[in-house]
């Protein structure tokens, strides 16, 4: 990984950060993201779709991208891998031990981004493409790059 993507996930962590921080009640906004995982469902009659920008923000930090039984299966198929092979290579056990999620690269960020670029974007996680129209987290908006359509 080159300087240029460091820093600009370092500067996509502060934000977050800063947003955690500014929170005007941190222990409510801490067992919110402990309960939710910060997956904060969009549920506003009418909320304003976003088209994604590829900036890749949203796959800097640490997090819990579940994948399913025909996610594993596809994306298996796409790297051209058994699906136990991937099992093993690409995912743990999700914290609340109900399936499966990627685990991260050692900086945090989705152990599929290779600098700019999702190397499975064809056959990404439905969690990766419902973001941020289908759910989305606090203080979203000072990191991702989506535009309103």
């Amino acid at each position: 990984m080159g300087i240029r993507q460091q820093v600009s996930g370092l500067h996509c962590l502060l934000q977050i950060l800063r947003t955690i921080l500014s929170h005007e009640n941190l222990s409510s906004f801490l067992s919110i993201r402990r309960r939710d995982s910060l997956l904060n469902p969009v549920t506003k009659k009418n909320p304003p779709k976003y088209l994604c920008q590829r900036c890749t923000n949203c796959c800097r930090w640490p997090g819990d991208v579940k994948v399913s039984e025909k996610e594993i299966s596809a994306i298996a198929s796409f790297l051209e891998m058994e699906e136990a092979e991937f099992i093993g290579t690409y995912t743990r056990l999700r914290s609340d031990r109900r399936g499966l999620s990627l685990i991260d690269q050692s900086d945090g960020a989705c152990i599929f981004l290779q600098g700019q670029d999702c190397r499975i974007q064809p056959v990404k996680p439905q969690q990766c493409r419902g973001f941020p129209n289908a759910w989305n987290f606090p203080g979203w908006r000072e990191v991702c790059e989506a535009t309103e359509i």
